[in-house]
């Protein structure tokens, strides 16, 4: 089945960077979009960024466009997000999404 496993979250001072990581398997991962989504503290689900499958074509939402980068390694089977200027706003657990599959997600804490 679809196994999806983020990492790469931690505590961050804002302006600072990480870099996240999905490891994908049980699906042909060079066949699928995916995305990341996001939840802060209280709140729902926030799309983040979508990339499709060969990794040539990426959306971002406005709050994190110009910030985040999404991209693949379709040999490696892991998406990435690297997230750069990072702002208080940007708290939450990240997760990779596949279709309607989630992992269990990695926290990003952005605090001084």
């Amino acid at each position: 089945q679809v196994q999806l496993v983020e990492s790469g979250g931690g505590l961050v001072q804002p302006g600072g960077s990480l870099r996240l990581s999905c490891a994908a398997s049980g699906f042909i991962f060079s066949d699928y979009g995916m995305s990341w989504v996001r939840q802060a503290p209280g709140k729902g689900l926030e799309w983040v960024s979508i990339i499709n499958p060969s990794g040539g074509s990426t959306y971002y939402a406005d709050s994190v466009k110009g910030r985040f980068t999404i991209s693949r390694d379709n040999a490696k089977n892991t998406l990435y997000l690297q997230m750069n200027d990072l702002k208080p706003e940007d708290t939450a657990v990240y997760y990779c999404q596949q279709g309607v599959t989630r992992g269990q997600g990695t926290q990003v804490t952005v605090s001084s």
